[in-house]
């Protein structure tokens, strides 16, 4: 793939990566070199692997070559589950693993998605700054205490290692390296014939805390079931403890022991949840979506939200508005969404 004599990219296969993880970034790399142009230098990108055949995810057999001299050394992801599953995975990766280690002093390093967990076997996240999908970064940060995990960021380079957020975050990368060596204008030619976002800076607007592990034990679920159902009402520590029969320096307490965190802040990611969903789904102004989740402040409320998601309320709005959320699949009537779970009607 690519033009002899250009930008070598070596990209790292091994039994089960995502196929797509593997092809994507080089994909993308061949369009910016057409729309370079001939005279321009392009990318030289190779499948490598210390093993002589590899099966990607869903059973594709991937043509792979022994990884010879690079510039660059792309780790793609890999289904993961369990922490179990992780450690069994990671068990099997040796070579790839030992690899990475190797190529690490000649070579930049990317890691896509949790392909950081391979980096992060590898010895390289050790002091450096890194970023996975944000379902799997508290693991990552377990398992790696010595890195600085920033579950917030997309694309992430420290000193020659690279790692990016989940999966559609390698374009992301791939951008980054095309503008870095191709130059800007190629960069956007590029993301705009591929409708790829080439202005996305952070993955907390896509955060969905539904789907990570809930903290804490039955005390703080039951004040955080509570903080949910009432998300309109002012913030009251006081009443919020006399409701459990505790003194507020109690309920302080035992909640930051059960989730280390306060139940302020709770509070404001439940709300930041509610608002993402009613300026999503509705056509509520912000003022109004503001009031439903308790802020009578609307620039109070907008600072909150752009802090969250990295985004003002009308630009989230424009960004992520779902555009089939009025109409049933029959006749075209009007549906109205169900309320978002935990978060109260």
């Amino acid at each position: 793939m690519g033009e002899p004599g250009g930008l070598r990219v070596g990209v790292l296969a091994y039994p089960g990566c995502f196929a797509s993880e593997v092809f994507g970034v080089p994909d993308l790399l061949t369009m910016a070199a057409h729309l370079a142009g001939p005279d321009a230098p392009g990318y030289e990108v190779s499948i490598v692997s210390p093993r002589r055949r590899v099966t990607a995810s869903g059973g594709s057999g991937l043509d792979v070559r022994p990884p010879r001299e690079i510039d660059v050394l792309v780790v793609p992801g890999f289904e993961l589950g369990p922490a179990t599953e992780l450690d069994a995975r990671l068990g099997e990766l040796g070579p790839e693993i030992a690899l990475i280690r190797a190529r690490a002093a000649t070579t930049a390093v990317v890691s896509l998605c949790v392909g950081a967990f391979l980096l992060a076997e590898a010895g390289l996240l050790d002091g450096r700054r890194a970023t996975t999908s944000w379902l799997y970064a508290d693991e990552l940060a377990r398992r790696c205490p010595r890195a600085d995990v920033r579950p917030e960021d997309l694309v992430v380079t420290d000193t020659g290692v690279t790692t990016t957020a989940a999966f559609s975050a390698m374009y992301d990368f791939a951008l980054d390296l095309i503008r870095r060596h191709s130059g800007g204008r190629v960069a956007r030619a590029t993301a705009r014939v591929a409708l790829v976002d080439d202005a996305r800076t952070s993955q907390s607007p896509y955060v969905d805390p539904r789907l990570l592990p809930q903290p804490g034990g039955a005390f703080s679920q039951r004040v955080m079931r509570r903080l949910d159902q009432n998300l309109a009402e002012r913030y009251d520590l006081t009443a919020l403890a006399d409701a459990f029969r505790v003194s507020t320096r109690t309920l302080l307490r035992r909640f930051t022991a059960e989730t280390g965190r306060s139940p302020l802040a709770h509070l404001q990611d439940s709300r930041i949840r509610r608002a993402r969903h009613l300026l999503e789904t509705t056509d509520r102004t912000v003022s109004a979506v503001a009031a439903a989740v308790g802020y009578q402040d609307p620039g109070t409320f907008a600072a909150l939200f752009a802090r969250h998601t990295g985004h003002r309320p009308s630009a989230y709005r424009a960004a992520f508005r779902r555009a089939d959320r009025g109409f049933s699949r029959r006749g075209g009537s009007p549906v109205h969404p169900p309320p978002e779970p935990g978060a109260g009607g």
